[in-house]
């Protein structure tokens, strides 16, 4: 059965889910190094971007107010992310530090993805391709490990 108050709260998951990805990418990018990884991250920023802005078209047609990360988490995560680049910016750190951050964006919307039952099927579908694409990803980005 569809439950509407943990539909909204799923779909602003995967929107903050998306959003932190954003910024984690555009916070470790200029400390690439790499031009491959670089590469590969402005492809995952790409990605990431397209979902966002889809479930940002869907939750205003359904009159629902995406819940932004707040700048506190923003400022400490960039602030985390300076903190591990500021002596150590190889490929294998910044391969490492998004892996780790997938992997935590890939447990949220699996855990969200097991009460699919509680979700609508556009909810559902959002959260399988931002899945599917942290999937992708995380693959990709253990090869620079």
């Amino acid at each position: 059965m569809i439950n509407k108050e943990y539909n909204e709260k799923a779909i602003n998951d995967v929107y903050r889910n998306a959003k932190i990805a954003l910024q984690s990418i555009n916070d470790l990018l200029p400390a690439v190094l790499d031009e491959d990884l670089k590469t590969e991250l402005k492809v995952e920023y790409d990605g990431y971007n397209d979902v966002l802005s889809r479930v940002e078209k869907y939750m205003r047609s359904v009159k629902l107010e995406p819940k932004d990360i707040g700048v506190f988490k923003k400022a400490m995560m960039n602030m985390a992310i300076k903190m591990k680049t500021l002596c150590d910016k190889s490929r294998n750190q910044i391969a490492g530090m998004m892996v780790e951050g997938t992997g935590m964006g890939i447990n949220e919307l699996t855990a969200m993805k097991n009460q699919s039952n509680k979700l609508g099927e556009k909810v559902l579908a959002y959260l399988n391709e931002l899945l599917e694409l942290e999937l992708e990803y995380e693959k990709k980005l253990r090869t620079y490990l």
